[in-house]
């Protein structure tokens, strides 16, 4: 019996999300192997989840205009080429400078791939089976995080860590024979001139700024160069700050920050992921080099936070209808924080059972909380400018996991500098914790500038009345 059009395109692009969820999950667990084959020191390694992340965040923002201009089914085809490609370059890397490249390469093509894979499905799903269809666009979303880590982990202490990379070959050459044979490449009528200029200023504002504060710590650079580059990177924001002003057709429109609800959702979202961000990061690094964990059993007890997570995503809805969207937001960044901070005192000799409910505990927490911010960020948002509000909130969530990373290293670095070791030992974890948990627990205090109404059409708790201005 042929399978019908609702379930096998969103099929084809879950797949290619699906691979792009496991990849960007997948290398945390092995950081710690790649570090002694590259012979670097581990936490030089940030920079290459950094890379990743700032490739996102430079270029969603220009990809629905590219599906709009070449077709969906063009660039999302396009997309899963360069991914591969990508994949490629990095397991064929022998030092960091090569492999960091790579994963910002790789980076260009998972950030055409995903949102370009949910417009291929808005636009090719009839209306009345369009929620049928989203469904299964959220499998990908919560099975990567849950089996990226154990995956990674494997791989690495069974095989070797370069397949990480290369089993995205045959997903990718599938995944582009199934869209050139099923999707069609549906255009745009009309196209708005792609803001150059403000893609050009943004792109080397993000990633020069993100690089120099990720080299900071004689990483790569010199120190003259990092600052070279966050200098830099600074002045090409303020300018596109400027530019933005001025330009009919901003890439990023920033007047969109005056809506209260979406300014708090971003701020208090980015804030509560530097600590989340840095979670992946640091966890592998201290079960691995500190506890003495394989690969493969780091994985499995790093996944706990996305079991949380799964688990709680069903009941997150009625505890929003419940308590509505400030008290929600505001706990949730109370302990989930703590949650964080409480993960830099295991030990070498704590029981992994207690250090699983605690991740999985903190999971159901954040997952909550991600969900609140993100709902929260479109409560005031009319249907004209959801496409803009997207893009912002796709670029703030990149971006602060991004620093996440780089502020955990950079707090590793100065307690093995205070400490005078060359090697890090599993006392130099706890204080990169508490950091990134103290910059979560801040997000507190933007939560607190909401008021008992904000989002409540979209919790189910009353209509709404009027829009939540700045």
């Amino acid at each position: 019996m042929a399978i019908s059009r609702t379930l096998l395109i969103p099929l084809i692009v879950a797949c290619a999300l699906f691979m792009e969820q496991i990849d960007s999950t997948v290398i945390a667990t092995s950081l710690p192997v790649l570090a002694v084959d590259m012979g670097v020191d581990p936490v030089a390694l940030k920079l290459a989840l950094t890379a990743y992340m700032v490739s996102l965040a430079v270029f969603i923002p220009i990809s629905g205009w590219m599906a709009d201009r070449f077709g969906a089914r063009t660039v999302f085809r396009s997309a899963i080429g360069v991914f591969m490609l990508g994949s490629i370059l990095c397991g064929i890397c022998v030092t960091m400078p090569q492999f960091v490249a790579a994963r910002f390469f790789q980076g260009i093509g998972g950030a055409m791939m995903v949102p370009v894979g949910r417009l291929v499905v808005l636009r090719s799903v009839q209306k009345s089976e369009l929620v049928k269809a989203l469904s299964y666009l959220t499998m990908p979303a919560m099975l990567g995080p849950v089996l990226g880590p154990p995956l990674g982990g494997f791989i690495t202490t069974y095989f070797h860590w370069r397949w990480i990379f290369f089993i995205n070959i045959p997903i990718s050459i599938l995944g582009v024979y199934l869209a050139t044979r099923f999707i069609d490449n549906l255009k745009a009528e009309s196209v708005k001139p792609l803001d150059w200029v403000g893609f050009v200023l943004s792109a080397a504002g993000c990633s020069l700024l993100m690089l120099g504060l990720a080299t900071t710590g004689r990483h790569m650079i010199s120190g003259e160069a990092s600052t070279a580059c966050m200098a830099i990177g600074a002045l090409s924001l303020m300018t596109y700050v400027w530019h933005a002003r001025r330009t009919p057709y901003p890439l990023i429109d920033l007047r969109l920050l005056q809506v209260r609800t979406l300014q708090i959702s971003l701020i208090s979202g980015s804030l509560f992921r530097v600590g989340i961000g840095a979670l992946p990061f640091l966890l592998p690094l201290m079960l691995q080099i500190g506890f003495g964990f394989t690969a493969f059993h780091s994985g499995l007890l790093t996944c706990a936070s996305a079991f949380g997570a799964v688990f709680v995503k069903t009941i997150a809805a009625r505890i929003l209808k419940r308590f509505g969207f400030r008290r929600v937001m505001v706990m949730n960044a109370i302990v989930g924080a703590a949650v964080t901070g409480a993960v830099g005192a295991f030990g070498p000799t704590t029981p992994v059972a207690l250090m699983f409910g605690v991740l999985l505990f903190g999971g159901c927490f954040r997952s909550i909380q991600f969900t609140s911010a993100n709902a929260l960020a479109y409560a005031d948002i009319g249907t004209k400018d959801m496409s803009q509000a997207t893009s912002i909130a796709s670029v703030a969530q990149q971006l602060s996991i991004g620093l996440g990373v780089t502020i955990a290293g950079l707090a590793l670095q100065a307690t093995m500098d205070l400490q005078g070791t060359a090697k890090l030992t599993s006392h130099d974890f706890w204080p990169a914790f508490l950091v990134v948990a103290a910059i979560s627990a801040s997000s507190v205090f933007v939560n607190m500038r909401l008021v008992p109404g904000d989002g409540a059409e979209l919790a189910g708790r009353k209509p709404k009345v009027a829009n939540q201005a700045a």
